[in-house]
């Protein structure tokens, strides 16, 4: 995509990594996430992040509406300019996780600052009014890795299995972005259920017992959770072996625990 490169130069555009600026120039990866978005003409596209607009452009090829989220104020009028100035497209001059997401249906999807992937999952999936459909982000592969390892889960694993199913779509090598990150980075893709798979008071629980489970992921539960009261009795309840690690709970087990915690 050297149009990116050129309107870049051409333009005396500094990118500010520290905000997480890397623009997306690779148009084969461009197109696996326009096409794991699934975006139909009816649908209401939040991004996050967008830049100049090279995702942007595409969104609004195949959107009804696409709500931009930028934080860097002087990228704004260089976003109306890559992306034409089209009607469809409206912008927030603000951080994403102060922005309240819209209260009727839309997906999220965003090439998205690797240092607010997890504070901006929470943010779409348990803060918000209405939840998103989907979310299709490119994020850094590690984290995309521990969110789709449902086998060797970690918190975030937990938090996004409550709300939805996450498939990883594609790796994404440094060298697909202006200027190119230190890390590798992958796209995923997050399909939200239509409720999540428990009610607010024990997705709660399951927040507060993972934080304790994990406090020292690489030891037996009987370790964490035996250091409040009646932990250990929770546990076996449920028929879960105290010899276990965190990591190795499914979701199941996790809703299992906190509705039993939730009861006592």
């Amino acid at each position: 995509m050297q149009s990116v490169k050129d309107f870049c130069r051409n333009h005396g555009l500094r990118l500010n990594t520290d905000l997480g600026q890397h623009f997306l120039i690779d148009e084969s990866v461009l197109e696996k996430i326009v096409e794991a978005a699934d975006i139909t003409s009816e649908d209401h596209i939040i991004e996050i992040g967008p830049g100049i607009g090279v995702l942007t452009k595409e969104l609004l090829e195949r959107a009804s509406k696409v709500t931009a989220i930028e934080l860097d104020k002087k990228l704004i009028p260089y976003l109306h300019l890559y992306t034409g100035g089209d009607t469809k497209l409206h912008v927030i001059n603000d951080n994403a996780l102060n922005v309240s997401l819209p209260d009727e249906p839309y997906k999220i999807v965003a090439n998205i600052p690797y240092h607010i992937t997890s504070p901006l999952l929470r943010h779409a999936m348990m803060e918000s009014s209405v939840p998103p459909k989907s979310l299709t982000l490119l994020i850094q592969k590690e984290v995309a890795d521990r969110i789709c390892d449902t086998k060797n889960a970690g918190i975030l694993t937990i938090i996004v299995a409550l709300f939805g199913k996450a498939t990883k779509v594609i790796n994404v090598p440094p060298s697909c972005f202006l200027p190119p990150p230190k890390v590798d980075s992958a796209v995923i893709h997050i399909d939200c259920y239509e409720k999540p798979l428990a009610d607010a008071a024990t997705i709660e629980q399951v927040l507060k017992l993972t934080k304790i489970g994990f406090s020292q992921k690489r030891k037996m539960l009987r370790n964490t959770f035996g250091t409040f009261p009646e932990g250990l009795e929770l546990l076996s309840s449920q028929g879960i072996d105290e010899t276990r690690r965190p990591q190795t709970l499914s979701i199941d087990e996790w809703i299992a625990l906190a509705k039993a915690a939730v009861q006592d």
